[in-house]
């Protein structure tokens, strides 16, 4: 039997995945002139993959349904990580996780059955335009594609994530799914970053990216995952242009400005509003064996 945990932790989780996660992208954008975004890509990946390996332990014997469910993760695992890699490599970070925000608040939209969902759905997307800061007319037109794409992914993330979790126990799911993903990767993360795979400092830096952007994100997003409905999880990851922006400024040296100060507050006025009017008596997904 599970554990339950209330709706207070998972957001607890939520947010410790969301800071990791940015701080993580920081160091990956300082490593782009080195290894390229698909290079940091594959090192993510393999990374995070070579540990939840050694920490799960998947049972390979899984049913047909849990490995269609394992594979479509991982394949959308590689897709979404590369189309925001090649898009932070054109856009800054806080407008790079603000575009990709969108594909989250599309799905909230269309998966919630209470008018409250609706309301802080919009009210979170104009947060996330209002973080653009007045400056969408200088962004770069492959940025905003491949960012587009990456909204597109995370949609699919959320649902591939919940399926993964509900057919595979633990995180055995996320270990094989990452594994998938780390293998499709790989030609195209070798291509890009070349001679820089061979030094240890380079391949030192971008564990820590895998851990940071990766193995803490994805393990603690599985588990909220399972404790909060699809539509309530879908907005509290519209924190994830606040925490992008913080890192931005914290790490890179990106300022804020009053309107994009503005749009954070109104993306975490949304996540709060989210939390409190979600049902209460909503039972924990479980896992299935």
């Amino acid at each position: 039997m599970t554990t339950r945990l209330g709706t207070a932790p998972a957001l607890g989780l939520l947010l410790i995945g969301l800071v990791c996660q940015e701080v993580g992208a920081s160091i990956a954008v300082l490593l782009f002139p080195a290894v390229g975004p698909l290079g940091m890509v594959m090192m993510r990946l393999v990374f995070a993959a070579a540990v939840l390996l050694i920490v799960a332990r998947p049972r390979l014997r899984q049913g047909g349904a849990a490995w269609r469910a394992i594979v479509a993760f991982g394949v959308v695992l590689a897709a979404m990580n590369g189309l925001f890699y090649l898009a932070l490599a054109r856009l800054p970070l806080g407008v790079t996780v603000t575009i990709e925000v969108l594909g989250p608040l599309v799905l909230s939209i269309v998966v919630a059955r209470r008018a409250a969902a609706w309301l802080w759905a919009l009210l979170a997307l104009a947060g996330v335009a209002a973080l653009g800061g007045g400056g969408w007319d200088r962004l770069d037109l492959w940025g905003v594609l491949f960012a587009l794409g990456a909204a597109a992914s995370w949609a699919f993330y959320i649902l591939a994530s919940a399926e993964t979790g509900r057919r595979v126990a633990g995180l055995d799911g996320l270990a094989l799914a990452m594994s998938v993903g780390a293998v499709l990767s790989l030609p195209f993360g070798i291509v890009d970053a070349g001679a820089a795979l061979l030094r240890p400092d380079l391949l030192g830096l971008g564990f820590a990216v895998a851990l940071l952007s990766s193995m803490v994100p994805y393990a603690v997003e599985l588990m909220a995952l399972r404790r909060l409905a699809a539509s309530v999880f879908a907005v509290l990851m519209s924190l994830g242009p606040a925490t992008a922006s913080l890192a931005g400024f914290l790490v890179l040296g990106q300022n804020l400005n009053l309107v994009e100060i503005l749009g954070i507050a109104l993306v975490i006025a949304a996540s709060m509003g989210a939390v409190l009017t979600a049902p209460r008596n909503t039972p924990p997904q479980e896992p299935l064996a």
